[in-house]
């Protein structure tokens, strides 16, 4: 799965000290599942606070030396701590860091990783990110979140509710940008596909075209949410024309929140 036994095995370990400020996020949440395209370098812990990094790390890092792991702390700051987590000739690299504690909907919950963020909040911040670094990982990882969670134009639009700084065509500017990579860009990365340069290209460009229509055609004094429709009970990309009263949108707030309407 891609998410490694080493990294499975920490998770399960440290997931006692997870709760809904210290949760699992970044690449290791979004391809925990065993269909994901890739595996992760380390294991990302965010913070509601600055303050909680240092708790976090603290009870962490008594479990893992309890445990006989040894730890290696690369980097110590304020509201982030990189180390190096190594037993029996196997080591992977955790993260604990301070983010926002705003985001669309609830952290959720289950035993083998403990608390972690939502796959759309997860999605979210990739567009961020690729906005913001020129990442391979993040390339392939906007075609698998387009594909399986929600689609880029609807995920440029809701990030401008947590990057107010952006609009949806200058997020989308910056990932014109993106795109540009040779084969060899991708060989650091640990993959569960082979990759074509030419189809993730007609790909990438179809998927911008449409995003760009998708903005185009959304009420302005909407922006900065995701849609939710409570016949499908999911969030969707709502079609272009004639939108149905169910499809209703949502926005995020402090800790996140459920649809009123939504049903388990």
């Amino acid at each position: 799965m891609p998410v490694t036994t080493f990294q499975l095995e920490l998770l399960k370990l440290l997931a006692v000290n997870r709760s809904e400020d210290s949760h699992l996020a970044g690449g290791s949440a979004l391809h925990f599942e065993p269909h994901s395209i890739r595996y992760s370098n380390d294991l990302d812990f965010f913070h509601d606070s600055e303050q909680r990094v240092d708790v976090a790390f603290s009870q962490d890092q008594q479990l893992l030396q309890e445990n006989k792991y040894i730890l290696n702390i690369e980097l110590k700051r304020v509201g982030y701590i990189r180390a190096i987590i190594s037993k029996n000739q196997e080591s992977t690299k955790i993260e604990w860091a301070h983010d926002s504690a705003w985001r669309f909907l609830p952290v959720l919950y289950s035993e083998d990783r403990g608390y972690y963020l939502h796959p759309i909040d997860l999605a979210i911040n990739k567009v961020l990110a690729l906005a913001g670094r020129d990442e391979p990982r993040d390339y392939l990882d906007i075609h698998d979140i387009h594909k399986r969670i929600l689609s880029l134009g609807a995920l440029c639009w809701a990030a401008c509710g947590k990057d107010p700084g952006f609009t949806p065509f200058s997020l989308l500017e910056m990932l014109r940008r993106r795109g540009k990579y040779r084969l060899e860009d991708f060989s650091r990365l640990r993959l569960n596909i082979e990759i074509d340069l030419i189809g993730l290209k007609n790909d990438w460009l179809k998927m911008l075209d449409e995003a760009e229509a998708f903005i185009s055609s959304s009420p302005p004094a909407e922006v900065g949410c995701i849609y939710y429709s409570s016949n499908e009970n999911e969030f969707i990309t709502p079609p272009i024309k004639d939108r149905d009263n169910a499809i209703v949108p949502h926005y995020g707030t402090l800790k996140g929140v459920w649809p009123k309407v939504y049903r388990e």
